[in-house]
């Protein structure tokens, strides 16, 4: 019971007495705003392919884009970076892929 009314004692301030977080500022300057900086954007991306994309191919996309991810930074798979770079690859492979579903006369085509 001491250790429990220790506990909730040294718990307390952090829990109850805490201001509300500055808001996120993309790019980010430090990790925790950097990795709220790629999971932001890789939501935009994802929900736009949501749109183009049905269900199915979209399961399948998010299986491949994982799988891929995973091969190019396995190496850093024990580190701390590594959730940040697999949001940020994902991102980048959306948006190479959104990049195709635009009209050919917006890429300057004749």
């Amino acid at each position: 019971m001491k250790a429990l009314v220790l506990a909730a004692a040294l718990l307390a301030p952090w829990c109850c007495n805490r201001t509300e977080a500055a808001p996120i500022r993309c790019p980010g300057t430090n990790t925790v705003e950097m990795r709220a900086c790629a999971e932001q954007s890789w939501q935009q991306s994802d929900a736009q392919l949501r749109k183009k994309l049905p269900q199915r191919l979209m399961r399948q996309w998010h299986e491949a884009t994982k799988a891929l991810c995973s091969a190019a930074y396995g190496s850093y798979k024990d580190g701390t970076i590594y959730p940040q770079l697999m949001v940020g690859c994902d991102d980048r492979l959306n948006r190479a892929l959104l990049h195709e579903f635009r009209p050919l006369e917006r890429r300057g085509s004749p």
